[in-house]
């Protein structure tokens, strides 16, 4: 494993773990690594046959994400990302699924980053080069000259010295069995049912000059697969990008990370072991792993307009302020909407949910203030049944329908808020963490009484809007 330890100042610690590509090992990532001291910890992990695990005698893809998962396991704290290149961006869609449905015994993934990557159906591949490719390790490992041929066919320009001596090092040691075992069956593993739909952050880097795993090809590989994802493509690139181009990797993942990571709140550590733990259920942790995503700024709307999910948002705001990296709750109201999902019940004197927004939110638009000191006064008096905005015109709410719908959505905004991991932490509530096999549970339920397995800070205070 290599791994850069550089703290991020004034930031909650965030880490890239990033699995290397078929031939190639966790050094091969150190040039991008240096690039992001002092922003980004990047830990890169070798995998079984290769680098430091060249010994390993299990090397196919479901002992290869088993010991993804143990490495992550032992070495994760904080929000953290997943990274993979080529071969390693297989392996990362299947640990983020598996994460993301709460199999695996992690939490805080928030993001992926790929590169090259090999998508989850099957790699495409001349058949011809797949099979000269494998009679190079027919007799053992990899010669000199074959991992020479190796380079030359995967970078669009040579390597420099250093770069081009650590690679040809990596291949040479790479396991014979390994590199078969990629070649014959896992790049040929069709997991796109396993993986499903990973709807989180996604950076996908590609080299104009790589044929089959390049820039031109990687939407139609995997934009069903990532429908956040954004695709750089670096020109003059072909296959290695982190030997080719480390300078614009590791540019494009500060970008990355900047905005589209580093855009909601972040789960404590004590939190994020209890919810990686033996207590919660492994569907709980799912559900707990995908509310915690951050945010998709460039969200579209599915029920609402634009105008009103922005009017939504501004009511947010004063239903329940919130102070640093804040959740778009508004915009995950709409979500709620577009899934049909709510309370199970509501007003006879509204119409349905999606209706009843987006009337509500027509009629608070007629008179809603441009100056934010305003607005609390207004939405207070629509809340009390007093709105001058109501309005007996057709598709309008009248204030008494104005002040039931302000109680489902008020409802709705901190149920939203509430169900986040990290506003649990902050209002010390675990009572997620009951499950498990056999089930857990209290041993004494009494005022002030913390059992050990709590985290320390449970019971703690928020401060609440005053509109709210």
């Amino acid at each position: 494993m290599s791994e850069d330890t550089a703290s991020v100042p004034d930031e909650a610690p965030l880490t890239l773990y990033v699995l290397h590509a078929l031939g190639a090992s966790a050094r091969s990532f150190d040039r991008v690594a240096e690039r992001l001291a002092g922003r980004v910890r990047l830990v890169a992990i070798d995998l079984p046959g290769f680098g430091s695990e060249a010994s390993a005698t299990q090397t196919d893809l479901p002992s290869t994400v088993e010991h993804v998962e143990r490495t992550l396991a032992a070495h994760t704290g904080g929000p953290w990302l997943l990274g993979g290149h080529s071969m390693g961006g297989k392996v990362t869609a299947l640990v983020a699924s598996r994460v993301l449905r709460g199999e695996a015994r992690l939490f805080g993934l928030a993001g992926v980053v790929l590169m090259a990557p090999s998508p989850p159906r099957p790699e495409p591949m001349d058949e011809e080069r797949r099979e000269r490719m494998l009679s190079w390790v027919s007799d053992g490992g990899l010669s000199d000259a074959d991992a020479a041929t190796f380079l030359a066919q995967n970078t669009a320009e040579p390597l420099d010295d250093a770069a081009h001596a650590a690679a040809i090092d990596d291949l040479r040691r790479t396991s014979p069995a390994a590199w078969h075992a990629w070649l014959e069956t896992g790049s040929r593993v069709d997991a796109t049912a396993e993986v499903g739909t990973l709807d989180l952050p996604a950076l996908v880097l590609a080299g104009e000059d790589d044929a089959d795993l390049g820039a031109a090809a990687q939407p139609g590989l995997l934009a069903s697969v990532y429908p956040r994802a954004r695709f750089v493509p670096l020109a003059d690139t072909g296959h290695l990008i982190p030997l080719e181009r480390d300078a614009e990797a590791a540019a494009a993942i500060e970008r990355f990370v900047d905005e589209e990571i580093r855009v909601g709140p972040v789960v404590a550590d004590e939190w994020v072991r209890l919810i990686a733990g033996d207590r919660v259920d492994a569907r709980v942790r799912g559900i707990l792993a995908r509310r915690a995503l951050p945010d998709d700024r460039g969200y579209a709307p599915e029920v609402l307009d634009l105008a009103q999910l922005t009017l939504l948002r501004e009511i947010a705001d004063l239903v329940v302020p919130q102070d640093g990296p804040a959740i778009d709750i508004a915009a995950r109201v709409d979500a709620q909407l577009a899934r049909g999902e709510g309370d199970g019940w509501r007003n006879a004197d509204l119409p349905t949910d999606p209706e009843a927004y987006r009337a509500g939110l027509d009629t608070l638009a007629r008179h809603w203030p441009t100056d934010p000191a305003d607005r609390t006064r207004v939405l207070r008096e629509a809340i009390e049944g007093e709105s001058t905005a109501a309005s007996t015109a057709e598709g309008a709410l009248d204030a008494a329908q104005l002040k039931v719908w302000l109680e489902d959505v008020r409802n709705d905004l901190v149920r939203q808020w509430l169900a986040h991991p990290a506003s649990m932490a902050r209002v010390g509530y675990d009572g997620f963490a009951t499950g498990g096999s056999p089930m857990r549970g209290y041993v004494e339920l009494r005022l002030g009484r913390r059992e050990d397995w709590e985290p320390s800070n449970v019971g703690g205070t928020i401060a609440t809007g005053d509109a709210a």
